[in-house]
């Protein structure tokens, strides 16, 4: 009889770490990540008439509507020599993707518990696959607003440049999906149990976007709300947009310090998801 014990290739257990993102087992599994990637990119507009253009309409039309609504009639200005229309061109590109990977993330337990119930894999790469397939979309809404920007600039002269700080850019977009990711996860551990936090997801989002300076200049909310400011201010979303805006159009309220805050509560937030995540993954599949 042989007493030594076997020594397995995998162990798969309920028994781990609080905050634990297991790059080694999400490698492992890295072809399921990009089929699931695939899947999200093709899938959501499959049987449309418009398909992929609908990544095109969206940010254009509610451009077109921001512009129309907040700066020609509520009289809002966007700053020296920044045109309306491209001001609110760089708050929807970087806000759809938060919007995005938040609520595409907030239903990950709820829309695949089938899948969650027949095999395993590592519960994480469904939101990560989200989140990286939304980077595919952000992309193709940064070309639109580069395709602007260029047009703005040669043909229409307009007075914006980008900052030297415009390296920063790729860090901005990793902030915001980190964000996106943790208040994601969290939200999605939660509906487990309460599904009512489904329905009121759209609806905050809804009101979060008020909240983050997408349509309006920090400082014109400043100057015309002070007593209400430090809730906008202290938004990490606003603090994203608007260094967005400083380093591509020479407009908005952006320093290191204010950044850093952005960065902590971003990482802070992410952290907590993951926890709540790993564990609810144990036993959601009895509540859900």
């Amino acid at each position: 009889m042989n007493t030594k014990e076997d020594q397995w290739l995998y162990t798969i257990s309920s028994k781990r770490p609080l905050i634990d993102l297991n790059f080694k087992e999400i490698w492992r599994y890295r072809d399921l990540l990009f089929l699931f990637v695939k899947r999200d990119v093709i899938t959501v507009y499959k049987q449309t008439l418009l398909g992929p253009l609908w990544y095109f309409i969206q940010p254009l039309f509610t451009a077109v509507i921001f512009t129309l609504i907040f700066n020609n009639l509520a009289n809002i200005p966007t700053g020296n020599g920044v045109p309306s229309f491209l001001f609110n061109l760089a708050g929807i590109t970087m806000w759809n993707y938060f919007k995005e990977c938040l609520t595409g993330t907030s239903s990950t337990f709820v829309k695949n518990q089938n899948i969650f119930g027949k095999v395993y894999f590592p519960r994480v790469i469904m939101p990560m696959s989200t989140v990286i397939s939304n980077l595919i979309k952000f992309g193709i809404q940064l070309l639109i607003f580069i395709a602007f920007y260029i047009y703005y600039v040669f043909f229409q002269e307009a007075t914006v440049a980008p900052q030297t700080m415009v390296l920063l850019f790729p860090f901005l977009v990793i902030i915001m999906g980190l964000l996106g990711l943790g208040l994601g996860m969290i939200i999605s551990s939660l509906t487990t149990k309460y599904r009512d936090l489904t329905f009121l997801v759209q609806f905050g989002v809804q009101l979060l976007m008020y909240a983050s300076a997408v349509m309006y200049p920090l400082t014109y909310f400043k100057e015309k709300l002070p007593e209400y400011a430090g809730f906008i201010e202290y938004n990490p979303i606003t603090v994203i947009i608007e260094a967005f805006r400083y380093v591509t159009l020479g407009e908005g309220q952006f320093s290191m310090g204010y950044l850093a805050y952005a960065v902590g509560v971003s990482v802070v937030i992410f952290l907590f998801g993951l926890v709540v995540f790993n564990r609810t993954e144990k036993q959601f599949i009895d509540t859900v």
